[in-house]
């Protein structure tokens, strides 16, 4: 499928979400959350984070993500476990997605890991 419409990288962040949260909704994800993570890294402003229920549901997600992405103009900056799909991550700069298996996502915790707040030193 091809778009008409102008590539265009520069979408904000938010819009980049939007795009890859209607996405995951299309295709059934299971329990997408996005983490804005602006006051914790200088890499990305956003994660989302999502579930498939089988290796087919995660690369026909992720595969998902791409098309609509694509749709709107705006290209990944790096794709990542598409093959394996036990976990398949869409960089798009200001927005990364990850796609996992419900076992892997346990196990990495990524909410968990990225909900945690920079602690500040304590006075003696």
């Amino acid at each position: 499928m091809t778009s008409d419409l102008p590539a265009d990288d520069n979408l904000p962040g938010e819009a980049v979400l939007a795009i890859a949260l209607d996405a995951l909704a299309d295709l059934k994800a299971l329990e997408p959350v996005s983490l804005d993570v602006r006051a914790l890294s200088s890499v990305t402003d956003y994660l989302l984070v999502a579930s498939g229920t089988s290796t087919r549901h995660v690369k026909s997600l992720a595969e998902n993500v791409l098309m609509k992405a694509k749709a709107s103009g705006v290209r990944p900056l790096g794709i990542e476990g598409e093959r394996v799909g036990e976990w398949v991550l869409v960089d798009f700069g200001d927005v990364v997605v990850h796609v996992m298996q419900p076992a892997t996502r346990s196990f990495y915790d990524l909410e968990r890991l990225w909900s945690v707040q920079a602690t500040q030193p304590q006075e003696i």
